[in-house]
């Protein structure tokens, strides 16, 4: 059992690294806690919020996915007041799968087909 939360542990690290490698500073992601397959990140920043700043939370399940992984965005939680100038979201995550080895996502191609 320690193996595989260990395992997904770096998985996730990596995930994070990737993940503000190409969204900081608008997002920046970083781990709360790992408890089972339930993993809780939380994201600062400016965020784009024409994108909707829960995208910007979503994108995090998209990386995971990318880098092979298995995964759901099960809740999103928010600041109490949507108004205030907090700049932070907090996602909640269930990984169900995670890749043998850790590797970096296919790039994507930009020539026309």
């Amino acid at each position: 059992m320690e193996i595989v939360s260990l395992k997904l542990k770096r998985f996730i690290d990596h995930a994070i690294r990737f993940y503000n490698r190409y969204r900081a500073p608008e997002s920046t992601a970083e781990l709360v806690r790992i408890t089972g397959d339930r993993v809780v990140v939380r994201f600062e920043g400016s965020f784009c919020e024409t994108c909707g700043i829960n995208d910007w939370v979503e994108d995090f399940k998209y990386v995971l996915e990318d880098l092979g992984a298995e995964a759901e965005l099960i809740e999103v939680i928010e600041p109490e007041d949507p108004f205030s100038d907090e700049d932070w979201r907090i996602g909640v995550f269930r990984v169900k799968r995670i890749p043998e080895e850790i590797r970096e996502p296919k790039p994507i191609s930009t020539e026309n087909t």
